[in-house]
This record gives structure tokens, sequence and C-alpha cells, in this order.
């Protein structure tokens, strides 16, 4: 009888902890939760360790954290091994973040598929494999991520058509043999607002360690594009890529601008990216021919908005 009870005891428990938190008896809940946590209980342990990452009922403190999602990411836990791998991230260990993203990756977490999959689309920190990266990002797409279908968009200009074929197939077979987590009953987590559990990426900290933003292949521009003798117009512009600290878009212009001279850099933050768009350019056809001349760099034509 005792062996039963045993496990239902735990989970109520659990909800226990999670109704305190919702009532913002913060330290309550931490109460409950920890001695769950330290018997192994994995959602005890994720809970926990969102205490300690946001201040709630215990002092911020991230080391803390990490120990307590490390525990619950070891016995699989695919919320954990997602926050984890994003605050690792976001405070340097790109290598242990790439990890426990790719964990859940492989069991379709959405934030885990596009963040891995983007690094695998430009080789950081993996063997590059843009078949493989779009598969993911599709996965995360298709799981209704915003940033995921914006990044989805982007390769779809820069990925050939076999290339991404192949990639859907492989999202496919994967989605069959690792339905998405929110197919399955849902775990307890604390109830609040936070970039792990609304889906946003960790900002970068004095500019290093973000989750990487989707940027082009490595390139040299060779092609110096003629000065115009009076301010550019028009209603196009060139999207050169996204990225994940703006500082590295700006880079980017810097390094190309000797080939868009007379050009302005638009910098558009969309969720933890931001894109770099040039321009602007009288038409479509002439916004592609500076993308032509710019050999070796991923660039298409967009739409000024």
């Amino acid at each position: 009888m005792l062996l039963a009870t045993a496990a239902p005891l735990s989970a109520q428990s659990v909800k226990a902890g999670i109704e305190a938190w919702q009532r913002a008896d913060y330290s309550a809940a931490v109460a409950i939760w920890r001695p769950l946590a330290e018997k192994g209980n994995a959602d005890a342990a994720f809970n926990l360790g969102q205490a300690y990452r946001l201040g709630r009922g215990v002092p911020t403190n991230i080391a803390a954290a990490t120990t307590w999602f490390g525990r619950a990411a070891a016995k699989g836990h695919v919320d954990a091994e997602t926050t984890l791998g994003l605050l690792l991230f976001e405070n340097g260990d790109q290598a242990g973040g790439l990890k426990w993203l790719k964990a859940a990756a492989e069991k379709g977490e959405p934030r885990a598929l596009l963040v891995y999959g983007t690094a695998l689309v430009n080789g950081d920190g993996v063997k590059r494999d843009p078949v493989l990266g779009y598969a993911f990002v599709s996965r995360a797409a298709a799981q209704g991520l915003a940033p995921a279908k914006d990044t989805l968009a982007q390769l779809d200009q820069i990925i050939p058509l076999d290339a991404r074929k192949k990639g859907v197939a492989i999202a496919a077979a994967k989605a069959q043999a690792a339905p998405a987590p929110g197919s399955k009953p849902a775990r307890p987590a604390p109830a609040t607002s936070s970039p792990a559990q609304a889906g946003a990426q960790p900002k970068a900290k004095n500019g290093a360690g973000a989750p990487p933003g989707l940027r082009p292949s490595p390139g040299n521009s060779q092609t110096a594009a003629a000065t115009p003798a009076t301010p550019a117009t028009g209603a196009w512009r060139i999207q050169l890529g996204a990225f994940s600290q703006r500082g590295s878009a700006e880079a980017l212009f810097h390094k190309l601008s000797g080939a868009l001279a007379g050009r302005q850099p638009i910098y558009i933050p969309v969720g933890p990216i931001t894109r770099l768009q040039v321009g602007p350019y009288p038409t479509r056809a002439v916004a592609q021919a500076a993308c032509a001349s710019l050999k070796g760099q991923a660039c298409f034509p967009v739409p000024a908005k």
C-alpha cells in the first residue's frame, strides 16, 4: 500500500507547491519542493531551479538554479534540458548549452529545436549541417513558435529546394518517432512569466553567450557597387542575415560597407534576433543585382516596410 500511494502523494505535493506559487507564496512553494527535489523528483527539482533563477522564495542564485536544472535534466525532464541549455548559453557556456538543447530538440521541444537547428545551419559549436538544421527549425515552426517561423522564412531564401525537401522528410520522421512534448501530459512548472517558459531566448550579457541567431554562410565581398551621385531612394532593401546580437549585424555591415556605398543599414529587432537589411533600392531587380555583387554572401531582396 505504501509503495502504491507513494507516487500519487509525491505528484500531489508538487502540485501543492505550484498552487502556493500561484498565490505568490513563494517561500511555501520552495519549502514543499525542496524535500521532493532532494529525493530525486524531477518536476520538483526543475521548479526549485526556477525559484533560484528568478529569486522567488529564495535569493537569486544562478549556480544553485543550474544545479537543480541539471538534476532534473539528468532524469530526462525536457523543460529542464531546455531551460538549462538556454541558461548555460546566457552565461557563455556554448558547449554545455548545446548538449542539453540537443537532448531537448531530439524530444521535439520547440525552443530547443530553433536554437540547436540554427546552430547547425551556422556551424556554431557543432558540425555545420544545413539540412538537419532546416529539419529542426521547421519542426519548431510547425509548433507555432513565432521566431522559428521567421527563421524558416529566411532559410527558405538561402537553402536550395532539394536540401529543404530532405530537411522536411527528416522533420516528419523525427516528429513521428518523438512527438512534441505538448502532445503528452504536461509536467507541473511554476506559473510565472519567464524567458524559459514563455518561449523567449535569453539575451546576451556583455555581448556574449546568447543563443545563435541565423547568419549567412561565411563569405567575402568582392565587387563594390557604384556609388550613387544622389541619396538612394526606393521601396526595396536587401537582407543580409539575422543575429542574436546587434553588434554582429553592425560588424557585418561595416565589413561590407565598401560594397554598399550610399546605402544605409536598417536593424530590425524580431524577438531575440536582429535582422540586418540595407537599402533603399529603387526596384527589386536593382536589389537583386546588389546581392549578386556580394559574391559569397547570403543575400536576398525584401520590400521596405
